[in-house]
């Protein structure tokens, strides 16, 4: 029986056909938007590192000195994870770092903390999380304004007050929710503890992030 008289064959290359062009076409919008969504990406962070270090501090395009750091201790993370190195006039200012809350009520929490050279914090943020809406996500700027009470924050001279009241530290814990908070400040006390104990190391660092420019 000639292959055009054959209904099974004949559907089974109009799939195959469709689903060639459907891989085509997906190829295709991929290579088209690939850079809209890196230059929106980029956008993203610029506006993040603004956040937490301040664009009047240093004079340099933070994205572009961002170096990796490895510290599961202290960061939270198997994982290297990115520091970005602010700059002024030269002279090394602060320093802008990702950590990893890996005991958050619905698991991790990635944020990233801005400290200055005199310790002190600088702002802090909340990249990505799961915790619970409306008791957790208090933790996101545009739900509640907790995270802004780290800023102005000196670590060097109150390292024991790093941690919710409930347990006999500084910060507010959420109504009916503390395991979030504990995690969360638990995590930024950790993180500037490996930046105390590796500043001048993390300045003087080549070792890029992928992407970024020398």
């Amino acid at each position: 029986m000639p292959i055009n008289d054959n209904p099974m064959i004949k559907n089974g290359l109009l799939l195959a056909l469709f689903a060639l062009c459907c891989t085509g076409l997906v190829a295709l919008v991929n290579t088209l938007t690939h850079d809209t969504i890196a230059l929106q990406q980029q956008k993203q962070l610029t506006e993040t590192l603004t956040q937490v270090i301040p664009a009047n501090l240093h004079d340099n395009v933070l994205f572009e000195q961002c170096i990796l750091v490895h510290s599961p201790e202290l960061l939270g993370s198997k994982d290297a994870l990115p520091a970005y190195l602010a700059y002024k006039n030269q002279q090394a200012v602060a320093i802008a770092i990702e950590a990893i809350a890996p005991d958050g009520y619905n698991g991790e929490i990635k944020l990233i903390i801005g400290i200055d050279n005199d310790g002190q914090v600088l702002g802090v943020r909340t990249l990505s999380h799961q915790e619970t809406p409306g008791l957790g996500d208090k933790i996101e700027l545009r739900k509640s304004d907790w995270v802004t009470h780290f800023s102005g924050q000196l670590f060097k001279d109150n390292t024991d007050l790093w941690k919710v009241k409930k347990d006999g530290g500084q910060f507010d814990q959420f109504t009916g929710a503390t395991i979030t908070p504990r995690a969360y400040v638990k995590a930024i006390s950790k993180a500037l503890s490996f930046v105390e104990q590796h500043r001048q190391n993390l300045y003087k660092s080549h070792v890029k992030c992928e992407g970024s420019h020398e």
